[in-house]
């Protein structure tokens, strides 16, 4: 934009870590509103999501990937290609870790392909309300001796604790630069694509351990009505029959519960009343079929 103000900073931060360990959360509080889901499965994130975060100084263009891991199917090379390429695309990374987990493989798995970017890394030690104080240091030192860290930040994402240092840490380390989006927005993905990941998002909760990643959500309509409220027709996809009925619950229980859970979460996001119908399809073995994978989002050549 040409009315950038001098001396605007502005960047690109992607936020990598293992799965579960809080950078969706993270992404939401920076924003201020909820534009990546949350829930204690890991794998929630499955596409890059862009948070922007502007104040009158700088504007940050947040990268949530999807965490890394080492991939089981086709969804999850997928996956973990979209983590690695945003590592060449920013002009900063943040690391998170759980304070309340040991350091373990799974780290060292990231690490390692940390060492082959020239990007700055600040490590974000998340969670710290789950440990004593006394221990921050010795997860410190812990980390220190396997990567050279530009900053290292401790912070509770869910509290927002010590997140307005971290903001700081950033925007200095970020250079003069031009404003990307406007002010007022706060992601690059269509409504669509959020609304699709508000449903997933009740899937995930209402079903706990009987339901895997194996859900997707595929909008197929969403039209105001005349009476000013907005009609939204989705179709949430699983792998097995068997799901399909857990989905569905007695009498149709569990789906109203996810319609209803979703519909508030919809309505604060669109402002407006929503209408919200949903039914379920089995596609079996979706996750390891490139169409399928095309079919609900999930675009390679964009990445």
């Amino acid at each position: 934009m040409n009315n950038t103000p001098k001396g605007f900073k502005s960047g690109f931060v992607s936020i990598i870590g293992r799965p579960n360990v809080g950078k969706s959360t993270l992404l939401n509080y920076v924003i201020g509103q909820k534009i990546a889901i949350m829930s204690d499965k890991p794998q929630t994130t499955r596409n890059k999501i862009q948070g922007v975060y502007t104040s009158n100084e700088s504007q940050v263009v947040f990268i949530d990937t999807p965490g890394i891991h080492k991939p089981k199917h086709k969804l999850g090379d997928f996956m973990m290609k979209v983590a690695q390429n945003t590592l060449r695309e920013v002009d900063l990374i943040l690391y998170v870790v759980d304070a309340g987990e040991a350091f373990g493989s799974g780290e060292e798995f990231i690490i390692e392909r940390l060492k082959d970017t020239k990007t700055p890394v600040f490590l974000v030690i998340n969670k710290i309300d789950k440990v004593q104080p006394d221990d921050l240091l010795g997860i410190i030192e812990t980390y220190r001796t396997k990567f050279d860290f530009t900053e290292v930040i401790p912070v509770s994402a869910l509290q927002g604790s010590n997140v307005p240092t971290l903001m700081e840490q950033i925007v200095d380390h970020l250079e003069e630069g031009p404003q990307y989006y406007p002010s007022d927005q706060v992601t690059d993905h269509p409504e669509r694509f959020i609304v699709a990941e508000l449903i997933r998002e009740k899937v995930l909760h209402l079903t706990r351990e009987e339901i895997p990643h194996s859900v997707a959500v595929v909008i197929e309509q969403m039209k105001r009505r005349d009476n000013d409220m907005i009609y939204i027709g989705a179709t949430i996809i699983v792998e097995r029959t068997s799901q399909k009925g857990i989905i569905i619950g007695k009498q149709g229980s569990m789906l109203r519960e996810v319609g209803k859970r979703a519909r508030g979460d919809i309505e604060a996001l669109l402002g407006s009343k929503v209408f919200l119908e949903l039914w379920v399809k089995v596609q079996k073995d979706w996750r390891n079929k490139s169409t399928h994978l095309r079919d609900y989002g999930f675009k390679e050549d964009e990445y």
